[in-house]
């Protein structure tokens, strides 16, 4: 074979390096998505998950020079690690529900469960992405032996960036919508596999070169590359604290639906990609030390600018969601709404690694190992930086002060860099005066969000003009907000909308999620209700006589806060009642984790195009659900038919049906129309007694809870049960063609996030109850006077005989 020097092939390793960052971001989504089926999708959760995947890109960038001799062909070296990603892919495929069953075997609460979480994500994660993060200071060695060695390996880190980005976009839009997490794994191998023999193949092309000394056009001598890595470092840590407000942000503009979090980190890719590229060709013809010094001050500015876009301008673009619209087209416009917000930043980050490296070599040494320190010191800050933003900096001094935190930090970094370069101390002085006023100045021009855009979100144009938001919350996992009209309606908003209110629509649907769950059970002594939201729901459960126990499942701390607060008449005191415990978690995790078993399961999560809700209507769940419950024992749901799709409803039904065979709907109409309804199913083919219901009501110990169901237009049993709408048997034909929502694919938020701003409730429900003309004898008992009085009242309003 004939032979070639390195640099004649060094374009095609920019393919394979793309390539490898394709790979690593589609395992990055299918790995944190399954492993949050397991360790839950708390803001706890995920910072374990982050923590864990980061730390070993960094570990492995410190590494690779210690267990890898320098003669090793470093060309065979990335082929092997590729291999070893590739393996490790497969593997975990495996791995991750074998460690998943161990940890809900062992989890529970507190220091030890946090523990076991964190050790759970480390063996599932740490020994492929350590090989990832080895990747870049593996074939350092190799364009060492080019001129502009270090402009090549920025080049390198933009092409591993650029496919990062397609990745970002393949797995969001096409492999877990189209298909599920194998496939997607299988994929993600598939370019291993062929980077690794590609690699091979080049590496019997490129002929061997004595190595050249690299030219080291910074000022920075050898003994003070400190400033180049502190600037490296926090530039990582104002990444991503930037990315993660940012996305929290701007959910709450787009609709926080997989593909908002897909384009969102799409764009940031893309930017990063695209800055180190320049970055790569700007380190060869000025000082690379004083280009990373310019980097890090532009950011300070690129970071005003975000914010004062995300705050006040975006939120107040002339945008209409409810009018008629394709998805692709409601996509280009989020796009360019990123892109307007966050792409100067990300190209100031995109670049200043590259500058970094070129600033931070030095001729004679290992590049393996400033590579690798300068990848790690920048990944580390990175993890400082999602991490401290999450759980510290937001819920402690709140999104705007971390804003001007990190403008600080971008200044401070830049004055490192310039003042260690620089020559005399008067200049420095004068200069690092000018950039901590201009910081400043630029600190101030951060905004707080606009209330009514924490409440309303993308609704805020048409909606949220004249809000009166009563009170806001920054939490770990979301931000709330709750409104009072003049009329006194109260309405709690998550994610951006509204989740529950005092509306007479909402309020029933709440009321039937907590009573249906108490009076059709025999005895209803122990009860869990996953999502606190405004109580109300709880509350319900709460003020039945029979129950004894109360046990709900939240993952917001902040909600109970502003349920105690604002909705304490509707929801009836749950947050103080006794007999009520307010778990902070996820409702999968705490039912996949406790030993309890419950008479009653009531789930009211947030709208299903939410990303991570899918997770509490996966055919898993409700068999999960199911082991949980008693004999007897009932699970109701909230089930929307607004903002969604066909494909979603029939997804959300079938599957529920696939474990509760004998389940039923109980719809929440709202001027005959359809709005909302409740799924209810059972353990076991005991019917629901009306006469022991109509019995029990009328008891004087049930005033409340008749008061309650009164207050919302029931004045019987027969009228709350008369809501029945359909069985699994009414709606076989309906159903016929929905896709099962299961762990494996979790085919439901990508369903539901295409009906993000549809408006067909109507349409959906009439095709949901055409084919209920049979009145269901088998699903209750009672005297013959109350089934015929209760078969009229559900002929009525299913339109049959």
């Amino acid at each position: 074979m004939a032979t070639r020097k390195p640099d004649s092939v060094l374009p095609a390793s920019l393919a394979l390096f793309a390539a490898s960052g394709c790979a690593a971001l589609i395992y990055q989504v299918v790995w944190f998505e399954r492993l949050s089926l397991v360790l839950g999708t708390s803001a706890i959760s995920l910072g374990v998950l982050l923590a864990a995947f980061m730390g070993g890109m960094c570990l492995g960038g410190l590494w690779l020079p210690r267990f890898v001799a320098a003669h090793r062909a470093p060309l065979r070296v990335f082929a092997a690690l590729e291999l070893g990603v590739g393996v490790l892919g497969f593997a975990a495929l495996a791995i991750i529900p074998a460690v998943g069953s161990a940890y809900t075997a062992w989890g529970g609460t507190g220091l030890v469960d946090l523990t076991l979480r964190a050790f759970a994500a480390a063996v599932c994660l740490l020994p492929a992405t350590v090989l990832m993060g080895a990747t870049l200071p593996a074939v350092a060695r190799w364009v060492e032996t080019v001129p502009n060695g270090a402009a090549w390996l920025g080049l390198c880190y933009a092409a591993n960036l650029g496919g990062a980005m397609i990745g970002s976009l393949a797995a969001g839009f096409y492999l877990l919508r189209r298909h599920d997490a194998y496939v997607a794994t299988f994929v993600a191998a598939a370019l291993n596999f062929s980077v690794a023999a590609a690699g091979v193949w080049l590496a019997g092309r490129a002929a061997p070169q004595a190595a050249l000394p690299i030219e080291r056009r910074a000022l920075v001598p050898a003994r003070s590359q400190w400033p180049i890595y502190v600037a490296t470092g926090l530039s990582g840590f104002t990444a991503l604290s930037a990315e993660v407000l940012w996305t929290r942000h701007l959910s709450l503009l787009f609709g926080g639906t997989v593909y908002t979090f897909a384009l969102i980190l799409a764009v940031l890719m893309f930017g990063f990609g695209l800055g180190s590229a320049a970055g790569a060709v700007l380190g060869r013809r000025v000082d690379a030390g004083y280009a990373l010094g310019g980097c890090q001050l532009l950011l300070a500015a690129a970071l005003a600018w975000a914010a004062y876009v995300i705050a006040q301008s975006l939120p107040y673009w002339p945008f209409d969601v409810t009018l008629p619209t394709t998805a692709a087209v409601a996509l280009q416009i989020d796009t360019v709404r990123t892109a307007w917000a966050v792409l100067p930043a990300a190209l100031l980050w995109g670049a200043s690694f590259p500058l970094a490296l070129a600033a931070a070599v030095v001729s004679g040494t290992d590049p393996r190992r400033y590579v690798g320190r300068l990848y790690a010191t920048n990944t580390a800050g990175a993890i400082a930086g999602a991490l401290l933003t999450t759980f510290v900096l937001v819920v402690t001094i709140g999104g705007q002060r971390t804003q001007q935190l990190s403008i600080f930090v971008a200044a401070a970094a830049g004055l490192v860099v310039l003042t260690s370069v620089g020559r005399r101390g008067g200049v420095k002085l004068g200069a690092a005066v000018l950039v901590v006023a201009a910081a400043g100045v630029l600190a101030y021009t951060v905004d707080e969000l606009p209330p009514a855009l924490v409440a309303y979100g993308r609704f805020l144009p048409t909606r949220g003009a004249d809000a009166n938001v009563v009170y806001v919350g920054e939490g770990l996992t979301a931000s709330i907000a709750v409104t009072r009209e003049p009329s006194g309606i109260l309405t709690y908003h998550n994610a951006g909308k509204t989740q529950a209110s005092t509306y007479p629509q909402d309020l029933r649907l709440q009321r039937m999620l907590g009573h249906l769950a108490t009076l059709t059970p025999e005895r209803p002594s122990n009860v869990l209700v996953i999502g606190l939201g405004a109580g109300i729901t709880a509350g319900a459960v709460s003020i039945d006589p029979a129950v004894e126990h109360v046990v709900v499942a939240e993952i917001e701390p902040l909600v109970s806060q502003a349920a105690g607060e604002f909705f304490t008449v509707p929801n009836f005191g749950v947050v103080t009642n006794p007999k009520v415990e307010v778990n902070v978690d996820d409702g999968r995790h705490y039912l996949a984790t406790t030993d309890w078993k419950f008479d009653a399961i009531t789930s009211d999560p947030l709208d299903t195009w939410v990303k991570g809700a899918a997770t509490l209507y996966t055919r898993e769940f409700w068999q999960l659900c199911k082991s949980r419950l008693n004999d007897g024992g009932v699970v109701t749901v909230f089930l929307q038919f607004y903002e969604t799709t066909e494909d979603a409803v029939q997804s959300e039904i079938a599957t529920f049906f696939t474990v509760f065979p004998n389940g039923a709907l109980f719809a929440n109409r709202v001027d005959g129309m359809g709005y909302d309804a409740v799924l209810f199913g059972r353990v076991g083919d005991a019917p629901i007694d009306v006469e022991r219901i109509t019995r029990t009501l009328a008891g004087a110990q049930y005033a409340q809870v008749a008061g309650s169901l009164h207050d919302v237009g029931f004045d019987s049993a027969l009228e709350l049960l008369g809501t029945y709408a359909g069985g699994a048997g009414d709606m076989a034909k309906w159903l016929d063609s929905a896709a099962i929502n299961t762990d494996r694919n979790l085919r439901l938020q990508y369903l539901a996030g295409g009906g993000l701003n549809a408006y067909r409730a109507g349409d959906i429900f009439d095709g949901l109850i055409a084919g209920t003309q049979r009145f269901p004898d088998r699903l209750f008992i009672g005297t013959p006077a109350e089934l015929e009085e209760l078969r009229q009242r559900v002929g009525a309003h299913n339109g049959s005989d």
